[in-house]
């Protein structure tokens, strides 16, 4: 059986391919306050905003290309088990060629309708306009998860996070929950690499390892040492 690898990734890996990260030093995503776009009280005040920014996003993405940090995860597969789960709503570590990606937040290329959470459509555009409706006749929304919103993938996350051998946290500031929980999840013994040229708080845990680089350096340094050491 192959040693299982649980990778949780971050803004930061996106950043190194060009998009941007979440939330700047001023607050604001893309000049915009993060509670106006990436909120249901934003969506209710002015739906066509909110989908002009996400399908400005969608457009980015779309032209965006995976960096060596997702490259060197994808290529771990060869040797271990890995799951990948993904504060981000890029696709950039599908397109690396990552088998299992756990989407946290939603997907950036996904649709779902507004009234019934279960009715999702993969986007073959890159927009979403008002007027475009689900089966239902029901407005579309990104299937993305807002501020308040639940997070329906967390309790699969946290089952995946519990079976680690090795747990990677890449790129992530570690401040936004319940994501940033993950961690505890790790069993004791289970080596946990940081990734990061900014190190997240992460503190109180065994045979931690901080990586002060960015993705695209460090995590195929990390790969390299795993591949030696298994």
């Amino acid at each position: 059986m192959k040693p299982k690898i649980v990778a949780l990734t971050g803004a930061g890996i996106s950043a190194e391919s060009g998009l941007a990260t979440f939330r700047g030093s001023d607050g604001l995503w893309e000049g915009h306050r993060v509670e106006d776009v990436a909120s249901p009280e934003g969506w209710a005040r002015n739906p066509a905003l909110v989908l002009d920014f996400y399908n400005q996003r969608r457009a980015a993405a779309r032209a965006a290309q995976p960096n060596a940090g997702h490259l060197a995860l994808a290529a771990l597969e060869q040797d271990f088990e890995v799951v990948v789960i993904t504060q981000n709503v890029d696709d950039l570590h599908e397109r690396a060629g990552s088998g299992r990606v756990i989407h946290l937040h939603g997907k950036l290329f996904e649709s779902r309708s507004t009234r019934y959470e279960a009715l999702v459509y993969p986007m073959t555009g890159d927009t979403i306009q008002l007027g475009d409706q689900c089966e239902q006749g029901h407005q579309l929304r990104p299937n993305i998860v807002w501020f308040g919103e639940p997070v329906p993938l967390m309790e699969l996350a946290t089952q995946e996070a519990a079976t680690a051998d090795v747990f990677l946290v890449i790129g992530t500031s570690l401040q936004v929950y319940p994501a940033a929980g993950l961690v505890d999840y790790a069993p004791a013994a289970c080596p946990i690499y940081v990734i990061d040229p900014h190190q997240p708080p992460l503190t109180g845990r065994r045979n931690l390892r901080f990586v002060t680089e960015p993705a695209s350096v460090g995590v195929p340094r990390v790969a390299a040492e795993l591949l030696h050491n298994r």
